[in-house]
């Protein structure tokens, strides 16, 4: 048996039971009196930490989700086309556990941001420029958490804070699904190409990529744009992936198609205690 996590409902119920219950933790932790939580923000990938906003709307009615994804290949903006940089993302094909019609904003992030924020968090000269510009050196030494993906998750909830005009009272979340661990290579390639990076190459990365991220390359979903963005899954799932029409209909018209989908959790937990037994893992 193959499992495809872009199909699978296991990928989509983890991160809604276990993500989303991970983000709510999180949310009461830091969250003051007088805050607003305003949304969560994430890369479509695989269609499965998305679904932590399922859960999170539910708790939190008013918030949005926001799909992100690589501004030089759009494809819930633009019906998907080209190639991009930030590896681990996804890209044309919407997964068929992507709930699109709870999908409140997409964004597309540049990928020459994301690369090159990258060397502003862990090049030297980037470094000794955030501690000029004030960034705790706590914050700071934590950076390298963020890989690509991670970065473009947060330049998202940045476009959107933007967008919406949020203030200090404002709370977007997102999650940070990689590390730099994963892109040495990457590193090593920059400077192979574009040499040494520079304090003022740190100045002009911090002034465009974070303090200049714009507007730009946004689409808050209506009801039509959900719907052309659903459609996209016939091609891939129902043309080539064996799934019907009917199926692809119920997960857009049938009301109880995800939640129903999310009830499902506690029964395959039972399946698992059950089949861990059988196999003698306690």
């Amino acid at each position: 048996m193959i499992f495809n996590q872009f199909e699978e409902f296991g990928n989509y119920l983890w991160h809604y039971e276990v993500t989303g219950h991970a983000m709510e933790e999180a949310l009461k932790q830091v969250m003051g009196k007088n805050d607003r939580f305003r949304g969560v923000a994430s890369a479509t990938g695989s269609g499965g930490t998305i679904a932590s906003g399922d859960y999170l709307k539910q708790i939190f009615p008013e918030s949005k989700i926001i799909a992100s994804e690589a501004l030089q290949c759009p494809t819930l903006l633009e019906n998907g086309f080209g190639a991009h940089r930030i590896e681990g993302i996804g890209d044309k094909h919407v997964p068929w556990v992507h709930n699109v019609k709870n999908t409140d904003f997409v964004t597309a992030i540049d990928d020459n941001a994301v690369v090159n924020i990258a060397r502003l968090f862990n090049e030297e000269n980037g470094r000794a420029y955030l501690v000029e510009k004030g960034v705790p050196e706590s914050t700071i030494a934590n950076l390298e958490l963020l890989g690509f993906s991670g970065i473009a998750n947060v330049l998202s909830c940045i476009k959107v804070a933007k967008y919406y005009e949020m203030d200090e009272n404002d709370v977007m979340i997102t999650m940070l699904t990689d590390s730099m661990e994963l892109y040495r290579s990457r590193m090593h390639e920059m400077h192979q190409e574009f040499g040494q990076y520079s304090e003022k190459d740190a100045a002009g990365d911090f002034a465009r990529y974070l303090h200049g991220q714009s507007t730009d390359n946004m689409l808050e979903l209506t009801y039509p744009e959900r719907r052309r963005v659903h459609n996209l899954k016939y091609y891939t799932w129902v043309e080539q992936q064996g799934k019907t029409y009917p199926e692809i209909q119920d997960q857009w018209y049938a009301p109880n198609y995800w939640t129903d989908v999310q009830k499902q959790a506690d029964e395959i937990d039972e399946l698992i205690v059950e089949f861990n037994k059988e196999v003698g893992i306690s």
